[in-house]
């Protein structure tokens, strides 16, 4: 019994002595150097997808589908009387209906370095200060009206055959009736 009660002060020593150790260890540690900004301490959000209809004259010419990632400072956003996501989005519509040299259509002359710059020194300007250091794209999409058709004429048909399939199937025999 003693062999025990010496063998539990002896572990408990040990232990207290390595806390202690870690410690003063701990604290004599020089001090980090701090991050470099764009390193750490900013934000990556997410947008919904952004729809923007072009109009050509008096015809809709397509529509506009984006996804974007942007980087801000929270200290920044925490400022802003405006939701970040409405001030990106409506950025994204002026930026395209300002620009109407942009041809969705011929994307080999689509200039994603002039998009994305443009959105964050466009909104930049506009707050005043370095609220966004970056844009990132992820995902870009341009459907004419007859792809937008199209995908709703699939849609109905896929929702009609799939009401077909469950019409067609045989209704649960009802338990018989004792007489």
């Amino acid at each position: 019994m003693i062999k025990f009660i010496a063998a539990a002060l002896w572990i408990v020593a040990v232990t207290l002595g390595a806390v202690f150790y870690s410690f003063q260890a701990a604290a004599n540690l020089p001090a980090t150097e701090e991050q470099k900004p764009l390193l750490g301490g900013l934000d990556y959000v997410k947008t919904d997808v952004i729809s923007v209809p072009l109009l050509r004259g008096e015809r809709v010419q397509g529509y506009f589908l984006t996804r974007l990632v942007y980087t801000v400072e929270p200290k920044e956003v925490s400022k802003l009387s405006v939701p970040m996501d409405s001030l990106l989005v409506d950025q994204v519509y002026s930026y395209l209906y300002g620009n109407p040299q942009i041809d969705f259509t011929a994307y080999e002359k689509l200039d994603l370095d002039g998009f994305r710059n443009g959105i964050r020194d466009a909104i930049n300007t506009r707050v005043g200060s370095k609220l966004i250091h970056e844009v990132m794209v992820e995902q870009i999409d341009f459907l004419t009206p007859d792809d937008v058709r199209d995908n709703a004429v699939r849609q109905r048909e896929s929702a009609a055959a799939a009401a077909a399939a469950e019409a067609a199937k045989p209704a649960e025999a009802a338990p018989a009736k004792a007489h």
